[in-house]
């Protein structure tokens, strides 16, 4: 599967367009994860691209994400690396999802919170503009727990012992990737 074939694939799944938007965000994020990583930036873009696929479908029982996904990925033929990244981002709140255990992986499930959080930070700003937040606006967030309670902040934190890579470059690089692509985001 390619980035075309993703973006025709999550556009067949998904009506809402704030949360294609957020698989764009997470696209985007996989993708500079996987340049820093000296990795596969299709592969990973599309991971990213297609993990939430199906969560519209479980809106009323969001407890069942990603096992759909995980089936329509595999009736596709799709790589095993993309598969078991989708599948386990959802680690600690779906039983029966093994801990992610790759970098892409992990890539995916820290990145995925975090997009969240720079999105919820970047609606609060005067310019609702994605390109005037910075790294620091970010972490100043971070600290207010009631600000974007949803973005678990515990998951992105596992940037650091499973990626190796501190918090704050793992906010600009996840930052940046998302500024890039501002206009597909609408912010």
């Amino acid at each position: 599967m390619d980035k075309q074939e993703a973006l025709a694939f999550i556009n067949s799944t998904t009506q809402n367009k704030n949360l294609v938007k957020h698989m764009l965000a997470v696209g985007a994020c996989m993708k500079a994860l996987a340049k820093y990583f000296g990795e596969d930036e299709n592969l990973w873009e599309v991971a990213g691209l297609v993990h939430d696929g199906d969560y519209e479908m479980f809106k009323d029982t969001p407890e069942k994400h990603p096992s759909k996904i995980v089936d329509m990925l595999q009736e596709k033929n799709v790589d095993p690396k993309i598969i078991q990244a989708v599948e386990r981002h959802g680690w600690g709140w779906r039983e029966n999802i093994p801990e992610p255990e790759t970098k892409m992986d992990w890539a995916l499930y820290t990145c995925d919170e975090l997009t969240g959080l720079i999105t919820a930070v970047t609606l609060v700003r005067p310019s609702r503009k994605i390109t005037d937040v910075k790294v620091e606006d970010v972490l100043k967030k971070w600290k207010q727990k009631e600000f974007a309670r949803g973005a678990k902040r515990e998951n992105i934190d596992f940037c650091e012992p499973k990626l190796g890579i501190k918090r704050e470059d793992f906010i600009t690089i996840c930052l940046q990737a998302m500024q890039k692509i501002s206009k597909d985001l609408g912010l």
